[in-house]
């Protein structure tokens, strides 16, 4: 569990520069430089990345069971996984309302994701990762929700109106929720098992 958390706490870590100081991180991108800084992040972000799986496939091997997932858990995670997947593809769809009303479709994704998988697991180091991210994600989405607010302050200050959003469209909307349900269909039913190892239609039954 100790190498778990280790890459969590690297991987996390290096993902929350903006949470803890966005002062600091325009310090250390001023000082070293956008690709000095851009190479740091994404090696450190590697190594914690690693780490964390390391560590999660060492607890794999004695796992500790918190509590026993009911059988609707897996309904609830299947429902849940949807709309992250949905939530996903309105970060890279412009003109949806989704993007517009959120502002953060992405991190709300990994928030739902985390959420998903904490309902359907309950082994120690399952709780331990997802409520790590889940935490994280919290976090980071009240830091870029205070990053926009200070940032329309700014241009108030400066008298100037800020940049309009991409009007909403139904071809956006539709086109949101056509990817994410295709994206949601095919990880569930392909995609987990092959890049995860573990099926999610098993998922109550550990690993």
């Amino acid at each position: 569990m100790g190498l778990l958390m280790l890459g969590l706490f690297v991987f996390l870590g290096v993902h929350s520069l903006r949470i803890i100081s966005e002062s600091r991180r325009t310090s250390l991108l001023e000082l070293l430089g956008e690709k000095k800084f851009k190479g740091i992040y994404a090696v450190l972000s590697l190594l914690g990345f690693l780490v964390l799986i390391a560590g999660y496939a060492e607890a794999r091997l004695t796992p500790q069971w918190i509590w026993m997932p009911p059988p609707a858990a897996r309904h609830a995670m299947f429902l849940l996984m949807w709309l992250a997947f949905i939530l996903w593809a309105a970060a890279y769809i412009n003109g949806n309302v989704i993007k517009q009303r959120i502002g953060h479709p992405m991190v709300v994704g990994v928030k739902v994701w985390a959420l998903a998988h904490l309902v359907a697991n309950g082994q120690a180091h399952q709780m331990v990762l997802f409520a790590a991210f889940l935490f994280w994600a919290v976090l980071s989405f009240r830091s870029a929700r205070r990053r926009d607010r200070l940032a329309l302050l700014r241009l108030e200050e400066q008298g100037l109106a800020p940049e309009p959003k991409a009007p909403v469209s139904k071809a956006a909307n539709g086109l949101v929720l056509a990817i994410g349900t295709i994206a949601w269909m095919v990880f569930m039913a392909w995609g987990h098992k092959w890049l995860i190892g573990v099926s999610p239609f098993a998922i109550n039954l550990g690993t």
